[in-house]
């Protein structure tokens, strides 16, 4: 971790607060940066739950419920922030999009990445242009729930050709007033463009009878898109403020929170996913990643975001939903806790396999694991905890490592430092243990590594533009990263 003297300081020639909104899809929340006693200050101003709704067979989100608590949370801080508010930007989570008339007007909520409708759509698309092709073209993993497919599904649907739409934190930006885009960062998850060009493919567009004139402009992170405008820029904090497009992807966000120089780290970004890699200057794309389903998401600062999927606190959250129907509530703090006294488990799990990915009954599916590779079967009820907890962190460490070797091979970078962000990073066991299976120095970075991303970006756009600095210069936002960090 960074560490910031009183005397580095950096102080910003305006002196006026910043919002960052995080969409989240279980709580989104908004947070405010201002300028106290000379250094920053970062406090969560609002948070409220976030989740999908069925309806008519679909899995939507509520737009009106997260646009109304969006607006909650900036009249709060424009009531904190006597001295004024500077910018807003927005981060959230990637893929699901907003389809929108020509005046930018949502046309309905929008789908869920989990509803099922993308199934059928999948394998309609992949007769069309093969799962090989989509991957020599974006380089990123295929996963059904990818804006392609999900729009590949509107057009099974119905949905004309030509129709419009935005995803999800830069449709909420162009609410606020700002221009209609697609951050790069957030477009690249989508499966959609072209690999290390920045631009929608044509190809893809093509086969799935998209029209590329429709999609929204593609423009790198940091992007200014405008100013507020609306009743919201009535407030008088809330006057002349500028709208911000940060690594509108949640996860570009928090790695861009990781206050790291130099060639020789990793990161894991740990909550119900972990994201498992590093940062590279090109594109790492060839056979062997194809197969191991890397992926390549544009980053700050015209970089890239090379990193796997492995299945996360998605695990032992499962298992406490599961013991939690048997009326023992255990938190995960306790289950840290009492994992340090149990045995070193015997066997380890394949946590990727496809049957834990699935909800309900996750420690019966663990013991069907354990029976299948002939290992004891574990007694599944909440007393038992500790080790079901013990068994996944140990598991998850050494997947970890597993994958942390294939990202030094395929990257030829000599790693010595892993950060770890997110929810996850508070897990003083699961940190110890994976800093033993890699051999990497373990480093805690911040839990809401979006939101000090998210101001990062920022402060790099503005400060950086002030000193003749265009765009997120990605030395210029590490260095704010490390100053915020630093006082969380």
């Amino acid at each position: 971790m960074v560490n910031v003297m009183p005397d580095m300081v950096l102080l910003p020639g305006d002196r006026r607060a910043l919002i960052a909104v995080d969409l989240g899809a279980e709580s989104c929340r908004v947070s405010l940066l201002r300028w106290i006693s000379g250094g920053p200050s970062i406090s969560l101003v609002h948070r409220f739950a976030n989740a999908p709704y069925e309806g008519d067979g679909d899995l939507r989100w509520n737009l009106a419920m997260i646009e109304g608590g969006l607006e909650s949370g900036l009249r709060k801080c424009a009531a904190i922030a006597e001295e004024g508010v500077r910018s807003i930007a927005v981060d959230g989570w990637a893929v699901d999009y907003v389809q929108v008339d020509e005046r930018g007007l949502a046309l309905a909520n929008p789908f869920c990445y989990r509803d099922e409708r993308t199934i059928l759509a999948e394998q309609a698309l992949h007769r069309r242009i093969s799962p090989g092709r989509l991957r020599e073209l974006t380089g990123v993993q295929l996963q059904r729930i990818n804006t392609l497919y999900q729009l590949y599904a509107d057009r099974l649907g119905g949905m004309a050709r030509g129709q419009r739409w935005l995803n999800l934190p830069e449709y909420v930006l162009s609410r606020l007033g700002g221009a209609r885009v697609a951050e790069l960062t957030n477009a690249t998850h989508g499966g959609m463009v072209e690999l290390g060009k920045g631009q929608w493919c044509r190809e893809i567009f093509q086969a799935a009878g998209l029209d590329r004139s429709a999609a929204p402009k593609i423009v790198p992170p940091g992007t200014v898109l405008g100013r507020l405008c609306g009743p919201l820029a009535e407030l008088p904090a809330l006057r002349d403020v500028v709208l911000i497009a940060p690594a509108c992807h949640d996860t570009a966000s928090a790695i861009a929170g990781i206050p790291a120089s130099g060639n020789d780290w990793a990161y894991i970004s740990s909550g119900t996913w972990s994201l498992v890699g590093t940062v590279v200057e090109h594109p790492v794309r060839d056979k062997a990643t194809s197969e191991e389903n890397f992926t390549n998401l544009s980053a700050v600062g015209g970089r890239i975001c090379f990193h796997k999927n492995v299945n996360g606190m998605w695990l032992i959250r499962q298992c406490m939903d599961a013991w939690a129907a048997e009326g023992r509530l255990w938190t995960v703090p306790e289950l840290v806790a009492d994992a340090e006294t149990v045995a070193t488990p015997e066997g380890l799990l394949d946590v990727d396999d496809a049957d834990l990915l699935l909800a309900g009954r996750m420690p019966h599916r663990i013991t069907a694991q354990r029976m299948r590779k002939g290992f004891e079967a574990l007694d599944e009820r909440a007393e038992n905890a500790p080790a079901f907890a013990s068994l996944i962190f140990h598991s998850l460490a050494a997947r970890y490592a597993e994958v942390l070797d294939r990202v030094r091979f395929h990257t030829g970078k000599s790693l010595t430092r892993l950060f770890v962000v997110g929810g996850g990073s508070q897990n003083a066991l699961l940190n110890r243990l994976t800093e033993e299976a890699s051999g990497l120095e373990v480093i805690r970075g911040a839990v809401e590594s979006s939101t000090v991303g998210n101001f990062a970006v920022q402060l790099g756009v503005l400060e950086g533009s002030r000193n003749g600095v265009a765009g997120a210069d990605a030395a210029e936002v590490s260095r704010w990263a490390g100053l915020l960090a630093a006082i969380l």
